[in-house]
């Protein structure tokens, strides 16, 4: 007999229940696949103006498959870098189907149409001639473009597919997933154009791998905080009202007196950390509060890892 995940609901036609559970499987609701469609196509513009407005006239090289495409343009330039991104996508998306949720294929298939579109559409002049002020401001817009991107529920293909794929499995970071997989590009720009040509690219991977962590995970990182102090309970009951964040309380034992100690954990946002400091400061001066960085956190209320 098989088992429901879900029973059905008195006074709703089954029928309309069966889609609204397709719905939740699929894309999801409506303001979800707005929301996402938003930030994949804003995203995609921006990382096009990267490319089409610096990249390409500066003879600058990228990461991943965009990296690839621009060396194939550059051998053959009557090749367009949108064509060649497009069709060195379909091998990269077999593996996607195949190792990535529906969702996140779905989307990431929206992307890389999105993201082609964009390339083969929008072109943008910006007049900076200093090479390395033009590494970094690339740099800078593929960030932000590509890490709206990945705000989303979905890629642009490429190498995204196998970053997402690595953080969910490893919990490497996007960032350094992206910065690894450049150096084939790398090395095959001196073999290929020139060294400078290399190091302008070094410098343009290494502002984009840093932008796209800030923009996924960077403006919203959670802070771990382990509190020993002996008014513990009026700390906890504080945290719980004045802050509003849950916490655990561990039983410890004091190395050097081997009196037992309460050590509290909790997470919380980097805005309220000051907050949670006043109110330590203000309890118990004398307690001992360690703050840690996350990488990434899952849970409802306090996660900050991307729902991919």
């Amino acid at each position: 007999m098989k088992r429901r995940n879900q029973s059905t609901k008195p006074g709703i036609p089954a029928s309309e229940q069966e889609s609204a559970l397709t719905r939740k499987r699929g894309l999801g609701n409506f303001r979800d696949i707005i929301r996402n469609l938003s930030l994949i196509g804003v995203g995609s513009v921006l990382f096009a103006v990267a490319v089409n407005g610096i990249l390409i006239p500066q003879k600058f090289l990228s990461g991943g498959i965009t990296g690839l495409a621009l060396i194939i343009h550059y051998v053959f330039p009557s090749l367009p870098v949108a064509g060649l991104y497009f069709l060195l996508n379909v091998p990269l998306f077999a593996i996607g189907w195949a190792f990535v949720g529906r969702r996140f294929f779905y989307y990431s298939v929206i992307g890389m149409l999105s993201l082609t579109a964009a390339l083969a559409c929008v072109h943008v002049t910006l007049p900076i001639q200093d090479k390395i002020l033009s590494a970094l401001f690339a740099g800078v817009i593929a960030g932000i473009g590509g890490g709206l991107i990945l705000r989303s529920r979905g890629s642009a293909g490429g190498t995204d597919i196998l970053s997402v794929i690595l953080l969910n499995r490893f919990s490497i970071s996007i960032g350094k997933t992206f910065l690894a997989f450049n150096i084939i590009v790398l090395a095959s720009a001196p073999v290929l154009f020139s060294l400078e040509a290399g190091l302008y690219t070094l410098i343009y991977i290494y502002a984009t791998s840093h932008m796209i962590n800030l923009v996924v995970t960077g403006l919203s990182k959670r802070k771990a905080v382990f509190i020993i102090s002996a008014k513990w309970e009026e700390i906890s009951s504080k945290i719980l009202k004045k802050i509003g964040r849950g916490l655990t309380v561990i039983h410890g034992q004091g190395g050097y007196t081997g009196n037992e100690e309460q050590i509290l954990y909790t997470v919380i946002s980097l805005r309220e950390l000051s907050k949670l400091k006043d109110v330590i400061r203000q309890t118990d001066p004398s307690a001992f509060v360690v703050v840690q960085d996350t990488l990434e956190v899952m849970g409802r209320r306090i996660g900050n890892q991307p729902h991919w």
